[in-house]
């Protein structure tokens, strides 16, 4: 019998939990670690969430697929026959959904089979679960079909959960882009009580795996949308926004805890998926089968990965191209000031705000050597002597955007659809007032 999928997938973690050397304790993700295989190189195709998402469940760009700004807002795909769920249902899955897709305004449009929870808007692990749990009962007494369930949770996405006594903010330090002061730790805490809570539900998803006998049989894909929703991370092309946590765990070689430092992109999970099943790969996939690293045979399977915003809250276009020792990001149109309602208000981003932080403008082109400066800090793009470097990168990426058919080709700025929402660059939160797209 083929594998069952389970993908489960958070809002806004990054790799931010305990199997990648943070202090923010996720027992149950560590375990499936040790279990499983986790990728220290893990992209997303897109800082922003439906893009994000839409590149995964794709295996192509975010533009590839038409997803070039937030579904809840206006935003789709292309074609939804391309996503992952009803490519799996021509291979005779059952398909299924609990919690938050946001690849669709509507859940339907994407066309599960079944869609676990009542639509409303209720996201959190604590309700997902019990629905989750009659599903896997019900798929374990009755194993006449594989199964692809999709279990999206809200956490970690803002507003937090309030920190407990296991929390405690005067200990907790911030993510590397930001300054420790008392407000960016109470922002940590927070943010760590949302991380507890997500593993929890983690933790009781992989026990019903067990409880029912699914364990063996079932590929567990554990990842997230996109970097913290913190400032300089979320909706940024850096490392601290493109970085994902992602784990695997089950048949095809995904055991043993095995730690894979090759780069890898969310849009290489597809093609993975289909090389498990023995199924040809449609057309449209931009990945690579993740399968060599984890047999052994290759060490990497990309020498370089790209990432892309076009709109978040607001229109913000640029690309990158990450290589193992260099990052390139390209801005495009004339702006050069912060566009503050892709930030997430937060006490961060306040802090920053009181400090002049969105008076800061931002260069067209940046350049970042990742051996030397990890965090990113130090644009190199005016160095002299990078500028061979420069120009191989910005011409490695615009080959990617003519492969890719990228709109910003087109002209810009890149149309959002009619009716999309959306803010205004100049504003400063995603929580003022939007416009509708004629």
């Amino acid at each position: 019998m083929k594998p069952n999928v389970l993908y489960i997938h958070s809002h806004d973690t990054g790799r931010y939990i305990q199997p990648y050397g943070h202090n923010i304790p996720t027992p149950h993700m560590q375990k499936l670690a040790e279990e499983g295989v986790l990728f220290r190189k893990a992209f997303c195709a897109a800082p922003t969430c439906s893009p994000s998402r839409a590149a995964l469940l794709t295996g192509q760009s975010a533009h590839s697929s038409g997803m070039l700004g937030l579904a809840h807002r206006g935003f789709s795909l292309n074609d939804y026959n391309q996503h992952l769920a009803n490519y799996l249902k021509k291979q005779g899955y059952a398909t299924a959904l609990a919690g938050m897709q946001h690849v669709a305004k509507k859940a339907e449009t994407i066309g599960y089979d079944e869609i676990l929870c009542p639509v409303n808007k209720e996201f959190s692990a604590y309700y997902q679960l019990p629905f989750v749990e009659n599903y896997l009962k019900e798929k374990s007494t009755a194993q006449t079909q594989p199964f692809f369930l999709s279990v999206g949770f809200e956490e970690t996405h803002r507003e937090f959960r309030q920190p407990t006594a296991l929390e405690d903010e005067r200990y907790c330090l911030p993510p590397a882009p930001l300054p420790d002061t008392p407000q960016t730790r109470r922002d940590m805490a927070e943010f760590k009580a949302s991380a507890r809570v997500f593993d929890d539900a983690v933790g009781e998803l992989l026990c019903m795996l067990g409880t029912y006998g699914l364990a063996e049989n079932t590929l567990v894909i554990l990842t997230t949308d996109h970097g913290i929703a913190f400032p300089s991370m979320k909706c940024i092309l850096t490392d601290h926004g493109i970085g994902v946590l992602l784990i695997m765990r089950g048949p095809g070689g995904f055991s043993g805890g095995k730690v894979v430092d090759g780069m890898v992109s969310h849009i290489d999970i597809f093609p993975t998926i289909c090389e498990l099943l023995q199924t040809e790969p449609p057309s449209w996939l931009q990945g690579t089968s993740l399968t060599p690293l984890i047999s052994g045979q290759q060490s990497a399977i990309h020498d370089a990965i790209f990432a892309e915003v076009t709109y978040h809250a607001a229109y913000e276009p640029q690309r990158a191209i990450r290589t193992l020792r260099y990052k390139y990001i390209q801005r495009f149109g004339d702006r050069t000031a912060r566009v503050l309602p892709n930030c997430d208000d937060s006490y961060s981003k306040d802090v920053l705000l009181a400090a002049g932080w969105g008076e800061l403008d931002i260069a067209q082109e940046q350049l970042f050597d990742l051996m030397l400066d990890p965090n990113e800090a130090h644009n190199l793009a005016n160095d002299p002597s990078m500028q061979a470097v420069l120009a191989e990168l910005r011409d490695r990426l615009h080959q990617w955007m003519l492969q890719t058919d990228d709109p910003i080709l087109q002209g810009l700025p890149v149309p959002a659809p009619k009716g999309a929402i959306v803010n205004l660059p100049d504003q400063a939160s995603p929580n003022d007032p939007t416009v509708t797209v004629d």
